[in-house]
């Protein structure tokens, strides 16, 4: 199985951070934001991992190499201008394969075990990982019932940014600009999402102030 580790935002609410660097790139604790998600990767036993981006994404391929660093080869998926999770994933297709793939979102923090998706086998088109809702959202996004995720019903729980998918999640679709959350509802219709809910550790690091409380509670932590 191959990865994808989404980095093309611009990361708007945490200017001036992102002014002269880009999200992926913003330390925390011993390492930056996207070496986390490389470095657990790596554990988990991934070998190979495709990065997309476009906000100053010259500093991520230039900051990361090949990957020989962290034990894995990576690929980029460069976007002029940064076409969304849908967008963005649909354009690294040809990188990423027939079999299903994990996605991961940039910008959270979490020790989630990769190696548990390794380890799925998909009954569908694609597998989230839920957990509990932040302060920032209260309402959630999915409901989780006997292990099928669904738009309607409650409780809801958020997305972690954390799924599996299979290539035929984006048949029909064209290149460009779009979102990955009408093809997942559209799955979702047909039964054809699984997922499960992860009570561990997860942020998202979305504004200046969710960083600096990551900050403090990661010090300068060893990577677990």
């Amino acid at each position: 199985m191959r990865a994808m580790i989404l980095a093309a935002g611009r990361g708007e609410r945490m200017r001036p951070l992102t002014d002269c660097t880009p999200k992926p790139l913003i330390s925390v604790g011993r390492y930056r934001l996207i070496e986390y998600h490389l470095l657990r990767l790596a554990r988990a036993g991934f070998t190979e991992v495709v990065i997309n981006h476009a906000w100053l994404g010259e500093q991520i391929e230039a900051a990361l190499g090949d990957g020989a660093r962290y034990g894995l080869r990576i690929f980029y998926s460069p976007e002029g201008e940064a076409l969304e999770t849908g967008g963005g994933i649909f354009q690294a297709l040809p990188l990423l394969g027939d079999a299903p793939f994990l996605v991961v979102n940039g910008d959270v923090w979490t020790d989630y075990p990769f190696q548990r998706v390794r380890e799925l086998s998909l009954s569908g088109l694609a597998h989230l990982v839920l957990v509990d809702n932040p302060p920032q959202h209260p309402r959630g996004d999915f409901h989780l019932s006997a292990g099928r995720v669904l738009a309607a019903g409650e409780p809801k729980f958020t997305f972690s940014g954390i799924g599996v998918y299979h290539p035929d999640v984006f048949a029909g679709c064209s290149q460009g600009r779009f979102s990955l959350v009408p093809l997942l509802l559209k799955s979702m219709e047909s039964g054809l999402v699984s997922g499960e809910h992860y009570d561990g550790v997860w942020h998202d690091v979305g504004t200046v102030e969710r960083l600096q409380g990551l900050r403090e509670s990661v010090g300068e932590m060893e990577l677990v």
